[in-house]
């Protein structure tokens, strides 16, 4: 995308420079762990210059410290976005992944390996250490990444600690989550909650989400196109989706669960969720006094957030859901 373009939303260097936007500090020997060298970086446009800065303090507690990881992972994702990137599709069209994405999980990798050495590490991009602790760091470098190729502002970077020191079936489609921070930065919206962190938005306390009825509120939701040729999807999906007031499909999780949290989305519910995608915004729409569930309907696996009676509700019309058959299925397309 040309300079140009960028400057006429707002995204030339000056604005990504400012309060609270620190050097990303991810050097070429960080990258060259992940086998990105520096020879990739300038391919994407990005020298060393922009990636010296400062490095995360290792005193800081897990609340500050998963704050900043998700404000500079996203801040060199802009700045890399600013100088043109390609992305490679994984498993759709729509399921994409770019320079910036392994660069940005490259740089919470690394500063997790000097702040917290002895916690697992686990990464949409294909991070992955054990620890020795039992607290594992689950990261999402760039949520939303065919929304932040496209150009849109409806992307983040997310995080979530959880524990592991219980035991827990390592297929457990729900683990426990001690810890959620979810950065997005073309909008400067910090979120962050936990067990023992209160939910907050750029600081400030949250409120509880609504307990209206299902029917009275905006329910965030994604499914991809392929599935509603899909009985076992789209039959629960649609029962669930045509209980709410009105439905909203942003193409980010995590910045849907956020606005769960803060109160701007009423629900939210998708099937088939990685841990990366649901753990962040999970621990901060719990600490926000909200609720959550994990249901089975049909053989899938549907995950849930909101007030008690709308999770409540949410998960009473996947189960109950009737199957959905598309007309071309009954030879009427």
């Amino acid at each position: 995308m040309p300079k140009a373009g960028l400057e006429a939303r707002g995204e030339d260097q000056t604005g990504l420079e400012g309060p609270g936007h620190e050097g990303a500090g991810l050097d070429s020997a960080g990258l060259e762990a992940r086998g990105q060298d520096q020879a990739g970086l300038e391919g994407a446009g990005l020298d060393q210059a922009g990636l010296e800065g400062s490095e995360l303090d290792p005193a800081l507690p897990d609340g500050e410290l998963a704050a900043g990881l998700v404000r500079n992972a996203a801040t060199l994702a802009l700045r890399m976005r600013s100088q043109g990137l390609h992305g490679e599709q994984k498993t759709s069209v729509s399921d994409i992944v770019t320079a910036a994405d392994r660069a940005a999980e490259a740089y919470i990798v690394r500063q997790l390996g000097r702040c917290r050495p002895e916690d697992g590490v686990l990464g949409e991009e294909g991070a992955s250490r054990s620890g020795t602790s039992g607290r594992v760091w689950v990261i999402d470098p760039v949520d939303g990444t065919y929304n932040f190729l496209s150009g849109s502002t409806y992307w983040c970077s997310a995080l979530a600690l959880k524990d592991g020191t219980a035991a827990e079936d390592a297929n457990e489609p729900d683990p426990g989550v001690l810890l959620g921070a979810i950065y997005q930065p073309q909008e400067d919206k910090l979120w962050l909650g936990g067990v023992d962190h209160p939910a907050t938005l750029n600081g400030k306390p949250l409120a509880p989400p609504s307990d209206l009825p299902l029917g009275r509120l905006s329910a965030g939701t994604y499914i991809h196109p392929s599935w509603l040729a899909r009985p076992e999807a789209a039959g629960p999906w649609h029962a669930a989706a045509e209980r709410a007031a009105t439905i909203r499909m942003f193409g980010s999780g995590s910045c849907d669960l956020a606005r769960v949290a803060d109160g701007e989305l009423g629900c939210w519910f998708q099937h088939s969720c990685p841990e990366w995608d649901w753990l962040p915004g999970k621990a901060i729409v719990l600490a926000a006094g909200g609720a959550t569930n994990v249901v089975e309907a049909r053989g899938l696996v549907w995950f849930l957030a909101g007030g008690t009676r709308a999770v409540g509700e949410l998960a009473a019309a996947l189960r109950a859901g009737s199957p959905y058959i598309p007309q071309q299925m009954l030879g009427l397309g």
